[in-house]
């Protein structure tokens, strides 16, 4: 299987979708979600569907309803406009790594095999992991590890990888595994490595600009009573989709008119994220750090 959808039911429902309407999946992969909105779509409905892993093109769903694009999700505005689908009624954003992205040594996503340390979710791009530890300047390097991973002592990992990376390069896992091994304590071992490599995934892809410019055009694309069904995986993501569906910023300042009423662009359908249960966890261990939110444009 390319992927294994998350909280496949309790997205689908919150689209809350009609025969006739026009969805997006903003992150198609395997097409796994895609394939249960069409199963509740008409003859006469649309899904369009982004993913800039081209690897996701092998698993176009043959259906004339289907639109798929393989670009990345923050030119979601540009692509529904050249394909005349505005407004549209539901959009649905999985934001984890696929299981094959994963699955598969060469593209340097798992902590598990140790391949290239590339983490590209578009490969016709040149920025590489590999290339952001053998160049980046050493503040820079903490800067990334701190932010996006995470991570107290990003100054400290930060100067071990340019101390080392002065007497032989970084192109593995491996590698860097003996470069960092000093920082991985016993028994949290897989819990550093995950904000390492969440850490250069974020810098890499540029994820959360990505995120924010998606969010954003959500708002402006979805006609009143759409729905936004957003998946996150770690709390840096999930806080700017709770921040922008609560107060339609992403530093969840509430905006108040003149009488002191809080105005919000969206109607929040989860008051509290929606979580895997222990079935899911049990087959698809990589849910468990799942999060659903769901919001509806007033």
């Amino acid at each position: 299987m390319y992927h294994q959808p998350v909280l496949l039911t309790e997205s689908i429902e919150s689209l809350n979708i009609r025969p006739d309407g026009i969805y997006v999946d903003a992150t198609y992969g395997g097409g796994g979600h895609s394939q249960e909105i069409l199963k509740r779509l008409g003859k006469s409905g649309k899904l369009l569907g982004f993913d800039r892993d081209e690897d996701a093109l092998a698993n176009k769903i043959d259906d004339d309803r289907v639109i798929l694009i393989n670009h990345n999700y923050r030119f979601l505005k540009n692509f529904l406009t050249y394909y005349n689908a505005l407004p549209v009624d539901g959009i649905l954003a999985d934001l984890g790594v696929s299981s094959h992205q994963f699955d598969v040594a060469g593209r340097g996503f798992s902590i598990r095999l140790s391949g290239e340390l590339d983490m590209r979710m578009n490969r016709r791009q040149n920025l590489t992991a590999a290339r952001v530890l053998n160049e980046y300047e050493e503040e820079r390097l903490a800067k990334v590890f701190r932010d996006y991973g995470e991570l107290t002592n990003g100054h400290s990992i930060a100067a071990r990888i340019v101390k080392a990376r002065s007497e032989k390069s970084i192109a593995t896992f491996d590698d860097l595994r003996t470069v960092l091994s000093r920082f991985a304590h016993p028994g949290r071992e897989n819990k550093f490595w995950a904000r390492v490599f969440q850490a250069l995934r974020i810098e890499i892809n540029n994820e959360l600009d990505a995120l924010k410019e998606m969010l954003e055009q959500a708002l402006q694309v979805l006609k009143p009573g759409g729905r936004l069904v957003v998946i996150s995986y770690h709390s840096l993501e999930d806080r700017l989709v709770k921040h922008f569906m609560k107060t339609g910023n992403f530093e969840g300042i509430a905006q108040k008119d003149f009488f002191g009423n809080v105005h919000s662009p969206f109607k929040m359908i989860t008051k509290k994220p929606v979580v895997p249960g222990s079935e899911e966890i049990s087959t698809n261990s990589r849910s468990r750090s799942a999060r659903l939110r769901v919001a509806e444009k007033q």
